[in-house]
């Protein structure tokens, strides 16, 4: 499938998500609401069989955060990139981790460092700072005065 044609299949199957121009894959916007459906769809239909998460991180614009998901289908070999703006003051979007097993401990890192909250996450915790951290050190407005160097 060329990227042309998984423009008009991923907006046959979700009608109001939002192409982004240029870049060597496909990038899309979705809603955080409409994210499950999109994503039962890219990996379980068989002409897309988006079968491997091979990236989710986060993005902070200051204004807004974002989610970032690369998929890859093995089995045909094309690539997407799937984003998703959240609220910063109460940013949360559904797992995938029950789609994308990955996905269980890269959402546990963003939750951990831009406080993103998964929605129905089996074991949403910390995996790398202690239990009693505050904050979350890859926000840009985030100020630890003790290690924090300013420029």
């Amino acid at each position: 499938m060329t990227n042309e044609e998984l423009i008009t299949e991923l907006t046959t199957i979700q009608p109001n998500l939002v192409p982004e121009a240029g870049g060597e894959w496909p990038n899309f916007f979705v809603e955080a609401a409409d994210w499950p459906k999109l994503a039962q769809a890219l990996r379980f239909k068989d002409d897309l069989f988006f079968d491997y998460l091979f990236c989710l991180t986060c993005v902070d614009w200051k204004t807004h955060l974002a989610m970032v998901y690369h998929l890859s289908s093995t089995r045909h070999r094309h690539n997407i990139v799937i984003k998703s703006k959240l609220n910063r003051e109460k940013p949360e979007i559904q797992t995938v981790c029950d789609i994308w097993r990955t996905a269980e401990f890269h959402e546990r890192e963003v939750y951990e460092l831009f406080g993103v909250n998964f929605l129905n996450h089996p074991d949403l915790r910390k995996l790398i700072l202690p239990d009693d951290w505050v904050g979350y050190p890859l926000r840009k407005d985030y100020e630890d005065p003790i290690n924090m160097i300013k420029l």
